[in-house]
């Protein structure tokens, strides 16, 4: 078992772990949560050993195998498959072997390599890793596409998908979810589930929690406590214990309080001294209960909207996509007819790169339909929070800065906000004192999620369109979030994998599929279902193989006559995917054009700059992440229909 005995671990000057001690059996799926800045991390990396302890005693069997995810973007070439393949390292270390030996001609320890070598599993090795590949959302024609041509985001999934290849018998997960969508988390969760090793795991998502732990460690005030049960049923105990440890407080406060009075009275009298003094010493005997002292949760609401415009906006058989640098467009969604109410709460759902950011940016004016016409409401205020958004914070500015622009953007003509109000104003987010003039540079992805929101509640919006907004949020300000929306007058369209934020703010969902905006009658329940249902279709296409057939059930054909037509075949599924198979060519130089024009301008940034370098480089910036993430789902959509063309062929 795992067991930590009074750690003492620091960070700098900063104490993280004071006399902590912990236990953790064998096959327990363990949850580490605690405010931002508490330890988990570096707890982490405790037990990774790249940090060790400044006193106390972390004891892990010596025999246990352990696995992460590396935190490092990967920049290799080597195919998606063969990447993930190379996390098991029992499989690597034994193949090496083989190739010692043969070279050798050592025949005995050729054998014995081939026998180790089956023990490891390596004769479904490259299914198993294609089937994390396909879990976490990637397609059957990407399983050999160089690990270097992907997206940050999507060599992360790999990384993911790289330690659940690693033979493990603790498994550490550093915040899983972040890069994932909800299909791929609900595959996560269920091959979590099934994991038979002793798994930790830090997340804000509490669903998840919830779903792959069965014990809470808690680090607060650099102490560790243990609780059984999941994240729901730890904060139900911890409330109760909290309760407790109050009434506690306050009954002993009076009992001192008592004989403090005693004390006071009497100890001037000779007949009574005796008797304060023993009432001293019970005092000083007396193992005082510590009063509670929770730190204030983050909250806050949505200001009212100016007007509520009925409907919002009708979208009337409008073509969603993107226009390339020639003009040409590129369909992702089509024929939708929706119309969105006041007060209207949606939930947007569907599989990766079925289209979801693409009917929200189109929706917030970010993309122009490509046909159709959307008809808005008078009045209507558009509050707009994208994934990127927190790249397009300028670096170099505070969030004082950033709301004096944005209140002097919004401000009725005569009218300006003054500085002080401004200052409350970012008081409420959690921005006091000299944090509201910190630069954006050295703030955290969850400060920056937090000014993104504080912007956008600024301009009282009358429909909020918001793309993934918990990504870089922590448990409470997840939950902030929820209540705040909530009690918002507007409408709501929420794009998220975080499923208590939909179960809690969504009433409709909008299913995009396959082309279409469909309404999706059931539930999240239902869709995981749905989720769990392709994810097992896709791994299963991935490994097929032809069924063998009897000589009695296979029909006679000329073999002459089946070469023509195997050859009509192909020639015609040729020329039927040429024209893809060009257009994916070129969008792969496209993506790896942008995606080095993305590097550059993501260091430069990172540099001293002009205020005026700066907004340019950060218009270039959106550009560029916009049209590569366009860029992006073309390659995906051409690839999947390539890859439906081709299973579809006849064979002879």
């Amino acid at each position: 078992m795992l067991t930590l005995k009074n750690v003492t671990l620091r960070r700098g000057t900063k104490v993280v772990l004071d006399g902590a001690s912990a236990t953790i059996q064998p096959g327990e799926r363990v949850g580490l949560v605690g405010r931002n800045g508490a330890g988990k991390s570096s707890l982490f990396a405790l037990l990774q050993g790249t940090l060790h302890e400044d006193s106390g005693d972390v004891a892990l069997p010596r025999q246990w195998r352990l696995a992460s995810v590396a935190q490092e973007m990967p920049q290799t070439a080597e195919p998606a498959t063969a990447f993930v393949l190379a996390g098991d390292t029992r499989l690597t270390q034994l193949q090496a072997q083989l190739a010692q030996a043969q070279a050798a001609g050592n025949g005995m320890a050729i054998a014995q390599a081939h026998a180790d070598l089956a023990d490891a599993g390596a004769h479904d090795a490259t299914a198993r890793a294609q089937a994390l590949i396909l879990g976490l959302g990637f397609q059957p024609a990407q399983l050999q596409q160089p690990t270097d041509s992907f997206s940050g985001g999507w060599r992360m999934r790999l990384q993911l998908a790289r330690a659940l290849m690693c033979p493990s018998d603790l498994l550490l997960l550093d915040e899983p979810t972040n890069h994932l969508d909800l299909d791929a988390l609900v595959w996560l969760e269920s091959w979590l589930t099934r994991y038979s090793g002793t798994l930790l795991v830090i997340s804000h998502d509490r669903e998840f929690l919830d779903a792959v732990t069965r014990v809470t460690l808690h680090i607060e005030g650099a102490r560790l406590t243990r609780y059984s049960g999941n994240y729901s049923q730890f904060e139900e105990q911890r409330a109760q214990q909290l309760v407790l440890q109050q009434a506690a407080f306050e009954r002993q406060q009076e009992k001192i309080a008592h004989l403090q009075y005693f004390i006071d009275r009497f100890k001037a009298k000779a007949t009574k001294a005796r008797q304060a003094q023993s009432r001293v010493k019970q005092i000083e005997r007396m193992e005082k209960v510590a009063p509670v002292l929770a730190q204030a949760d983050f909250h806050f609401v949505f200001r009212d909207p100016a007007n509520l415009p009925n409907p919002m906006l009708v979208l009337d058989d409008v073509r969603l996509g993107y226009r390339g640098d020639d003009g040409s467009a590129t369909t992702v969604v089509r024929g939708v007819n929706r119309t969105v109410l006041a007060g209207q709460r949606i939930g947007i759902l569907g599989a990766n790169g079925q289209g979801k950011s693409t009917l929200v940016k189109t929706i917030a004016r970010v993309l122009a339909p490509l046909s159709g016409t959307i008809t808005e409401g008078k009045g209507l205020a558009i509050g707009y929070f994208a994934q990127q958004e927190l790249d397009i914070l300028r670096p170099q500015d505070t969030p004082l800065e950033h709301l004096i622009r944005t209140a002097r953007e919004t401000a009725p003509p005569g009218e300006a906000a003054r500085e002080q109000d401004l200052r409350s104003y970012l008081g409420s987010f959690n921005f006091t004192g000299d944090m509201a003039s910190q630069r954006v540079a050295s703030m955290s992805g969850g400060e920056k999620a937090r000014l993104v929101l504080a912007l956008i509640v600024w301009q009282r919006p009358n429909l909020l369109l918001l793309d993934e907004p918990t990504n870089h949020l922590d448990l409470a300000t997840r939950e902030a979030l929820a209540m705040a929306l909530g009690d918002f007058d507007g409408t709501v369209v929420l794009v998220s994998h975080d499923r208590h934020l939909l179960r809690a703010v969504c009433d409709d969902f909008w299913l995009v599929t396959r082309g279409q905006v469909l309404p999706f009658d059931g539930d999240l329940d239902a869709y995981q279902r749905y989720l769990l249902d392709e994810s097992r279709r896709l791994r299963e296409s991935a490994r097929h193989e032809p069924a063998q057939t009897s000589a009695s059930d296979t029909p006679t054909i000329d073999p002459r006559e089946a070469r023509r037509l195997a050859a009509q075949a192909r020639q015609q599924l040729a020329e039927k995917t040429r024209p893809m198979r060009t257009e994916l060519a070129t969008l792969e130089q496209r993506m790896a054009t942008l995606e080095a024009r993305l590097s550059a301008l993501q260091s430069e940034l990172a540099t001293p700059l002009s205020p005026t370098r700066i907004a340019e480089a950060g218009r270039e910036l959106k550009t560029v992440t916009d049209t590569l993430g366009a860029c992006e789902e073309r390659w995906l959509e051409i690839s999947q229909e390539l890859e439906e063309l081709t299973q579809a062929a006849p064979t002879w």
